[in-house]
């Protein structure tokens, strides 16, 4: 658990160390969201994050790449590193400084850093943000807090071939017909990864992931016919031999790191596992066994539909961006002429 480094006051229910979502910083506009991280887990974020921001031209291109930032963007962050976010129903004894509580419209955005102090001392030591376009959170300052051993059983970290990969799949498309707001994070996230591995050079997704949304992401992708081939690979699958092939991998659930291939040297580009246990996985026909087929004039009265969605799908264009610029590979010079048509009219 996390505790007031002032006073020692329990600030956090008992949690276990898991993945940074890749859809952390990455919400809908006007848009209330549901809590980031699962009840009784925390992940860090290894970048700088939150302010003060230094505007682009102010920092200069060598200050920024020691910030993690390769590409020019409107802002820098020169926040804190290693900052925690829990679940904001696994906090304790925090309460709400009133006078940082600014926001858009609908909940505080943290524009004005740490909101919550710890009630024992009165020491500023987290970052609560509810507003829309945001993930509930609460981020623990690194500074202001440590980590104590909560006298709970530790969780081991399962191996890629103990998950229950299924646990894991996240449909495209919630219940209400809109995409899914993680995977329009997810798949931009995938899509810099996918460019630079590619070095630029033309390349063909994946069928499942080009049935669904290859039209949408067509312009994020480097022009022209295709001569690289990038194809879903992980635990259970066989992995393409091609050295041609870029291989799409799932993200560990907790320790984050792209599945490793077994053998050959072809790069990866890791995906959110959610997104990557829907592709590869077969899909669900009814919730109930069954045998044999309907008999003539019987209607389904289960729940299960075929995918529809009222509207196209949008990749957050922040996360493509976000993403790309923090990959130190973009600054290659293979890379240059896809950054100069990104940077230029655009899918930024």
């Amino acid at each position: 658990m996390f505790v007031c480094a002032g006073c020692g006051t329990e600030l956090t229910a008992p949690v276990s160390r898991v993945a940074l979502p890749v859809h952390a910083h990455y919400g809908a506009w006007e848009e209330l969201h549901p809590p980031l991280m699962d009840p009784g887990t925390y992940a860090l974020d290894p970048r700088p994050t939150g302010p003060p921001w230094r505007l682009w031209d102010d920092v200069g291109e060598d200050l920024a790449a020691e910030q993690g930032v390769y590409l020019p963007r409107y802002s820098v962050s020169f926040g804190s590193r290693d900052r925690a976010v829990i679940a904001p129903g696994d906090s304790r004894a925090m309460t709400l400084i009133l006078e940082k509580c600014e926001g858009y419209c609908q909940g505080i955005d943290g524009r004005d850093g740490p909101n919550l102090a710890c009630e024992g001392c009165g020491r500023a030591v987290a970052t609560r943000m509810d507003d829309c376009g945001l993930w509930q959170a609460v981020w623990l300052e690194p500074d202001e807090v440590r980590r104590i051993p909560s006298g709970a059983p530790a969780v081991p970290v399962p191996g890629w071939d103990e998950l229950d990969l299924a646990s894991y799949a996240v449909p495209p498309v919630e219940l209400d017909g809109s995409w899914s707001r993680r995977w329009e994070a997810a798949v931009p996230v995938a899509l810099a990864h996918l460019v630079v591995a590619c070095e630029g050079r033309p390349v063909a997704l994946p069928g499942p992931l080009a049935d669904l949304v290859g039209e949408a992401v067509a312009g994020y992708l480097p022009p022209g016919p295709p001569v690289r081939t990038a194809r879903l690979a992980g635990p259970g699958r066989p992995v393409p031999r091609s050295g041609d092939d870029i291989l799409v991998v799932p993200r560990h659930p907790v320790t984050g790191e792209p599945w490793p291939p077994p053998h050959g040297t072809a790069p990866v580009v890791p995906l959110d596992i959610g997104v990557w246990a829907h592709l590869v996985l077969p899909g669900e026909t009814s919730p109930l066994p069954a045998s044999g087929t309907l008999p003539e004039g019987v209607l389904r009265d289960d729940y299960i539909q075929p995918l529809r969605t009222w509207r196209g799908f949008f990749p957050h264009s922040r996360a493509f961006g976000d993403s790309l610029a923090r990959l130190p590979g973009i600054r290659r010079p293979e890379l240059r002429a896809y950054y100069d048509r990104y940077s230029g009219p655009g899918p930024h």
